[in-house]
């Protein structure tokens, strides 16, 4: 049995973070090989399969808290996840390289963050409207994955009526591998993905009691952050590499995937009933999209340095926010 007291808890979260980072990337490696391998085109690999892979942290941790009952972590950690994603990876990669926004993600990508959001409160309200608790009935969760796969349909046709017709898809940053080797890499990173939600529940869980957290904080916060660092670091490297355009590209993508699949996902498994605080974190989610949105519409398509910096201070905010409410030190 797994020791979660005293520096135990703090060395398996560690561990747990991880786990659920190798374990994508390993598994993103080996399923990439194998689609490679059946001729998949590289665009529909980028828009499935790295896409799911970034997001599995936040996958494995959800469907780990919906099951272990643990439901404040499950929806915390994804809504945290978009505020950092959005906020804090999005306004880092500004202040790097002011990041362009290219006309599909303004006319598609973004509306449909914001639709997804706003579909998320919608349920959690029609739970607290006929229960008298917010939730995400097994119901709702189906309808996310409709949703979700409808949207994903879309995308790819999109993708692929963009490539001009006789050009061969470009190939490259996806290795070849031996087919059994691949199949390892895929069954090795979902075990890793698997172990790490575990250990990343049960360790913020115990975190969260020992301090006078709420699994709501610590769901915003340290889980949120830990399973963003995919999100984080593709970002980064991209605004570093001068492909800044990429970087909200990246975090929107995810950010559907997030609320879509992977809350989808995990309420279809197990229903999820959470307090008030989910749904006012995620009215306000939908505030910093249309902020965001906003300010790209008035700096014509750009978020400048300035704005980075702005996007980083509203995240911090944000933060203090929940810290103080977590602690009864503000009446909202």
């Amino acid at each position: 049995m797994i020791t979660m007291t005293g520096m135990w808890m703090y060395i398996w979260l560690a561990a747990g973070f991880v786990f659920l980072i190798k374990g994508a990337d390993f598994f993103v490696d080996g399923s990439s090989s194998i689609a490679k391998f059946f001729n998949i085109p590289r665009v529909i690999i980028g828009l499935t399969i790295v896409a799911m892979g970034t997001s599995a942290p936040e996958t494995a941790v959800s469907i780990s808290a919906a099951l272990k009952g643990a439901n404040e972590i499950a929806v915390s950690n994804v809504v945290g996840s978009n505020f950092f994603n959005l906020l804090a990876a999005v306004g880092i990669c500004a202040i790097i390289k002011p990041v362009k926004i290219t006309g599909s993600i303004l006319k598609r990508d973004f509306p449909c963050s914001v639709i997804s959001t706003l579909l998320l409160l919608l349920f959690l309200a029609a739970g607290y409207i006929f229960t008298g608790s917010p939730s995400l009935t097994v119901s709702a969760g189906i309808i996310m994955l409709i949703v979700f796969v409808s949207y994903m349909i879309m995308l790819v046709r999109s993708a692929l009526a963009e490539i001009p017709l006789g050009k061969k898809v470009q190939e490259e940053d996806i290795k070849s591998r031996p087919l059994p080797i691949s199949i390892i890499l895929i069954i090795t990173g979902l075990a890793g993905v698997i172990a790490g939600g575990d250990l990343v529940v049960d360790s913020a869980s115990a975190i969260a009691s020992r301090f006078g957290m709420s699994d709501t904080l610590i769901g915003l916060t340290i889980v949120a952050i830990g399973t963003s660092l995919p999100e984080l670091v593709t970002s980064i490297a991209a605004a570093g590499k001068g492909e800044a355009d990429m970087a909200l590209g990246n975090v929107i993508g995810s950010n559907i995937f997030n609320i879509l699949f992977v809350l989808g996902l995990s309420s279809a498994v197990h229903s999820i009933t959470v307090n008030f605080d989910a749904v006012k974190d995620t009215a306000l989610l939908i505030l910093a999209n249309l902020v965001v949105f906003a300010i790209v519409l008035k700096n014509k398509n750009y978020i400048k340095r300035n704005y980075g910096i702005l996007m980083v201070l509203l995240y911090i905010i944000y933060t203090l926010y929940i810290i103080l409410r977590n602690y009864n030190m503000i009446p909202f």
